[in-house]
């Protein structure tokens, strides 16, 4: 099979990064096409292998992946063949790295939006209803944004991940990492309600472990979510974009102008890494500055 080598090198990285580094599976997806383009250029242009690629080789492959991919997905893609040249040296498949002369430009954060204390309040006492998907969609909004959780960690949730008695609830993250979070009482409360109330008449006659059920009964989906979100948004009159990030965001942000510990966000948000928690520090200064701007007479 002509440039097997190629299938080794890629099968045994992605194995790698799957079984020992825990990627998720949208990340070991998007691995897989970046090795897939470089792969297809390096076949193009004759080289059988990934450890014969010349520094210069690599150069030309990626100014001309850099014609159509946004600065974040060459960003990414650079951090792929970084991750995939040190594993092939390591494996003994390679005897030198081409990225290792290649420079990655640093992009700035940009950072997240998030909404204040009195729009999330306005956001989630908006949903005042007592019918099956108004129950459920207030309990969404208050454990996205009173655990903080992804919109996918959401949707994960099964009943036996809630622990309402001690206020705790089991999050499943990226790699299948599990967490601990506090449940909030006005979080507990919705939920109770909507479990007592409202997810009987969503489930119908069927079985289904997942806590937050669309219409049918299955398990609800992160573009339902996106959706109900959206439409709670629109209902409460907050302005600009919505998505379930901005009430995780909201959490963080939160909590650090409440003056919680950095580790601790880190910790209840699931980052591996504090650098990934540090840009709600750059948030929290923000607030500060402005805080100060409205408050201190020589301000201005």
């Amino acid at each position: 099979m002509k440039f097997n080598v190629w299938d080794l090198a890629q099968d045994s990285f992605l194995d790698y990064c799957g079984a020992e580094k825990g990627l998720a599976k949208a990340s070991l997806l998007a691995a897989e096409q970046d090795l897939a383009r470089l792969r297809k250029w390096s076949e193009a242009a004759g080289i059988a292998s990934p450890g014969v690629l010349q520094d210069t080789q690599l150069r030309d492959f990626l100014l001309e992946a850099a014609n159509d991919l946004a600065t974040s997905s060459r960003a990414r893609l650079m951090s792929t063949l970084r991750s995939f040249y040190r594993f092939l040296i390591a494996e003994g498949m390679a005897v030198s790295d081409p990225t290792a002369t290649i420079a990655i430009a640093r992009k700035g954060r940009k950072l997240p939006v998030i909404l204040s204390v009195e729009q999330v309040t306005r956001l989630i006492e908006n949903l005042d209803g007592t019918r099956p998907r108004e129950l459920r969609d207030r309990a969404i909004l208050e454990i996205l944004y009173g655990c903080g959780c992804r919109v996918s960690e959401l949707c994960g949730i099964d009943v036996m991940d809630l622990d309402l008695n001690d206020d705790m609830l089991l999050l499943r993250g990226k790699g299948s990492k599990q967490r601990l979070v506090p449940v909030g009482q006005p979080a507990a409360e919705a939920v109770h309600e909507y479990l007592s109330s409202g997810r009987g008449h969503l489930l119908k006659s069927k079985l289904s472990a997942a806590v937050f059920l669309n219409h049918r009964g299955g398990r609800l989906s992160r573009v339902s979510v996106w959706s109900i979100l959206k439409d709670a948004a629109r209902a409460a009159q907050l302005p600009g974009e919505m998505s379930p990030h901005t009430l995780r965001h909201s959490y963080a942000t939160h909590l650090l102008e409440g003056g919680a510990d950095l580790r601790v966000v880190q910790e209840l948000l699931g980052h591996a890494d504090i650098s990934t928690t540090e840009i709600y520090t750059h948030i929290d200064r923000t607030w500060l500055t402005e805080a100060w701007l409205e408050a201190h007479p020589r301000a201005r």
